[in-house]
């Protein structure tokens, strides 16, 4: 038997193509137990499946990569998502932040429709594709298992990337493509948190900073700045504005952040300056609670300065002060790992998008090679983006197929 087509990983995007290819000959082939695994994982098991922001702004969430993302992301918009679940019995609810959820606030319930959609689809479960092969006198593809070989017209691998391996993300799509003749970007984590250096705020676990500025320096250039939530954590930092940019961090990388509201550390100092002079009588402590800055962060920066809470303003010296401005406005810290795939959220890297049409998901290199989700060379920020973008692609490289099929 040869099938229209074969769909290689049953996550968000392989269940969304098998979905949206209709009257056809499918099989999905899933190694996990159920399909579906990691998805039950996201937005701490609620599933942020996507974000309200105008479809004009979202391709500003996937870094460079938007371009390459443009018409997936218009041809199947964030509209398009929540209607569909809508039209299957599934409301959604909207945030004040944007994020969209089911309105259970359940996982389970947002796979249950994404099965439910592919019932004309013969899904096997626990079967890995262990290896893809392609002729190109029968122009078919070949997808061996442990105990069979399968052929089909078209494939589509939808294998997703690294993140959470404990869900079967292990990247067995990057060795089919690169078997198939494409090249790989290096995957990394992605939407992870960063460990520091001699990180000194372990018990400051849980206080978050709204917009705060940070500025990401590579030897002695300054690479990019950022805005954003920014969080402690009892062994790393994290908040969105980590999260979102460790697509950009390294190993060795130091970052300059600014826990102030003020733009910068030369505005911060004219500012401290007149506050330490017009707090005289008061003492450093009680001077620094105008700067509207968690009190225990605060008692922690006196800490790190070697400086006396109680010490009066009109007694702080020069270098003290010096310090102090430096340390709000200008925390330096040396970034010594990334969390690793088993936290990260997603995967940089994977399949370049170069060798990818990027208004059908058809691979430039064979015929009816198609790939969509996070299998390919793109990661978006949080807030729903990533599970969007393997919607929005697997929908693209659905309707290909469907168009070239008879």
């Amino acid at each position: 038997m040869i099938y229209h087509v074969i769909i290689i990983g049953g996550g968000p995007a392989g269940l969304f193509a098998g979905a949206n290819i209709r009257d056809k000959k499918i099989l999905l082939l899933e190694k996990n137990e159920i399909p579906g695994k990691k998805l039950l994982l996201s937005g701490a098991g609620q599933c942020n499946y996507t974000n309200n922001m105008a479809i004009s702004e979202f391709l500003k969430q996937y870094g460079s990569k938007g371009r390459f993302l443009k018409t997936a992301l218009y041809n199947f918009t964030n509209c398009d998502v929540i209607d569909f679940f809508d039209r299957k019995g599934l409301k959604s609810i909207i945030r004040e932040d944007g994020k969209v959820f089911p309105h259970s606030l359940k996982a389970k319930d947002v796979l249950e429709v994404l099965i439910d959609s592919v019932n004309h689809v013969e899904i096997l479960t626990r079967t890995a594709a262990e290896k893809v092969l392609y002729d190109e006198d029968k122009k078919l593809f070949y997808v061996k298992t442990h105990s069979n070989t399968f052929a089909s017209y078209n494939l589509i691998i939808t294998t997703g990337g690294k993140s959470y391996p404990g869900s079967g993300s292990t990247g067995d799509g990057y060795q089919f493509a690169r078997s198939l003749g494409h090249t790989l970007v290096e995957p990394k984590p992605a939407l992870t948190p960063v460990y520091v250096e001699d990180y000194p705020f372990k018990e400051l676990s849980g206080i978050s900073f709204k917009n705060i500025k940070i500025s990401l320096w590579k030897g002695n250039r300054k690479f990019n700045e950022f805005t954003g939530s920014f969080l402690f954590t009892h062994v790393n930092i994290s908040g969105p504005v980590i999260l979102n940019n460790s697509r950009y961090m390294d190993a060795g990388d130091i970052l300059k952040i600014n826990f102030t509201s003020l733009h910068n550390e030369e505005e911060f100092r004219v500012y401290f300056e007149n506050l330490i002079r017009d707090s005289g009588k008061l003492s450093i402590k009680s001077a620094l609670k105008q700067l509207n800055i968690p009190k225990r962060f605060i008692e922690k920066v006196l800490e790190i300065a070697g400086i006396d809470e109680n010490i009066l303003c009109s007694q702080l010296n020069k270098n003290y002060r010096k310090k102090l401005i430096q340390l709000f406005s200008s925390y330096s810290m040396k970034i010594k790992n990334l969390g690793d795939y088993h936290i990260a959220m997603v995967t940089k890297g994977g399949v370049s998008t170069d060798e990818v049409n990027s208004k059908t998901m058809e691979s430039k290199k064979i015929s009816g090679l198609y790939f969509a989700g996070e299998v390919l060379d793109y990661d978006g920020n949080t807030g729903g983006f990533n599970i969007q973008a393997a919607f929005s692609t697997a929908k693209l490289a659905a309707e290909a197929i469907e168009r070239d099929i008879p």
